[in-house]
């Protein structure tokens, strides 16, 4: 229940603003997700300093988002996505003037990586809460779509061709997009409506902590999903890990081109995002979700077994495909089954078990890559995920 009244629906002005926030932030992360591994990757041509800079981005998930999900239910949404991007822009700058002074060790980078995770948490548990009251109930669906549909275009698709532009010229210029990026985003933030959800009685953060974990666990239709992510987060931070490196080694690709394989995955994610809720009403929820995991799971052991340029295009394209569909349909069940006063420490405590493991991934992936290959690490995390799929078969569908 929203106590300030203001427009629902995803063709309001404020949800559009929040849409006009997400496309400019995202593309600076997409040139962001692109340059920095491959900036490691070049820098150092190391599989253990690509998996550390690796770890360090995913580590907050698990270390910051608990306690960032009963501040940001404690707060207004909206101011704290504001602060988070302007913490972010500060932060992307000074990493920016490290690369271009050429003082961006292995150390320092992991540092950077760190802080940006960690801001992230809140805003991204912000914007979620900004998106159910913004949306409104019936719209759900929609957003969702809209949101990932955004995150394509924004992170896989123009960061990516703005990071094979600028990288090239200056690998520098491509951490200075970002942080100006999140100069605007916070511009469009602060012109949302003012939303003031229910908020939950003042109590210990311990206590209150507990109650978004206890929800959790007590919901068998959220504990399905978080165990379903969590395996597939570890398996997709291995394979994101390496992907540079595998391209660039294996693939024979020059560096320039790596980002293109991104927007071939964008392109696949674009599709899977528009049809998922499409499937799902014809099939079942259910079943287009297990038939997403299970079609990741193939696609990340094709890219490993067959190390040739037009397997890698199918593979990739396939990978962004059922990562979309399973996003729109898995985001939408999490928030229906939510209440607003515990949106915030839910959706926290939910990515702390499904991507705060995502570490274990990338800490794993480079040992794994040093004594055996680059393509074993694909194959073993296809491998997981299909089987993932068909042991939570029958309780996915039910839910």
């Amino acid at each position: 229940m929203v106590h300030a009244p203001h427009a629902q629906g995803v063709r309001t002005p404020g949800f559009r603003r929040l849409t006009g926030a997400w496309a400019t932030s995202l593309v600076g992360d997409g040139v962001r997700t692109v340059a920095l591994p491959l900036y490691t990757a070049i820098s150092t041509r190391s599989p253990l300093a690509a998996s550390a800079v690796a770890v360090a981005t995913a580590l907050p998930w698990l270390l910051v988002a608990l306690p960032a999900g009963v501040l940001v239910d404690r707060w207004p949404p909206r101011r704290v996505v504001a602060v988070a991007h302007v913490f972010r822009a500060v932060v992307t700058a000074l990493l920016a003037a490290a690369v271009f002074a050429d003082r961006a060790g292995v150390a320092l980078l992991c540092a950077f990586a760190f802080l940006l995770t960690g801001a992230e948490t809140f805003a991204d548990t912000a914007s979620q809460v900004l998106l159910v009251e913004l949306a409104g109930p019936e719209d759900l669906e929609r957003a969702n779509g809209r949101f990932v549909t955004v995150e394509t275009v924004g992170m896989d698709l123009v960061g990516p061709l703005a990071a094979s532009a600028l990288f090239w010229w200056q690998p520098a210029a491509c951490f200075a997009l970002d942080a100006l990026t999140f100069v605007v985003a916070a511009y469009f933030v602060f012109r949302l409506p003012v939303v003031r959800p229910d908020r939950p009685p003042r109590a210990r953060l311990r206590t209150q902590l507990a109650e978004g974990v206890g929800f959790l666990f007590r919901s068998s239709e959220l504990r399905v999903l978080v165990i379903a992510v969590a395996v597939t987060a570890v398996c997709a931070s291995a394979v994101n890990a390496m992907f540079a490196l595998y391209a660039i080694t294996e693939l024979d690709l020059p560096p320039s081109t790596v980002p293109w394989l991104v927007v071939v995955i964008s392109l696949g994610a674009l599709a899977g995002a528009r049809i998922s809720p499409l499937l799902a009403a014809r099939l079942g929820v259910g079943r287009v979700m297990v038939g997403a995991l299970v079609l990741l799971g193939g696609a990340f052991a094709l890219y490993g077994a067959v190390p040739l340029l037009g397997a890698a295009l199918v593979a990739v394209l396939l990978f962004g495909a059922a990562a979309a569909g399973w996003n729109v349909l898995s985001a939408t069940r999490r928030q229906r089954l939510t209440p607003t006063p515990l949106m915030g420490r839910v959706t926290s405590a939910y990515r702390v078990l499904a991507w705060g493991l995502s570490p274990v991934g990338a800490a794993v992936a480079g040992p794994l890559a040093a004594t055996t290959s680059l393509g074993v690490v694909y194959l073993v995390a296809g491998a997981v995920t299909a089987t993932t799929a068909l042991v939570l078969a029958r309780p996915l569908m039910r839910t």
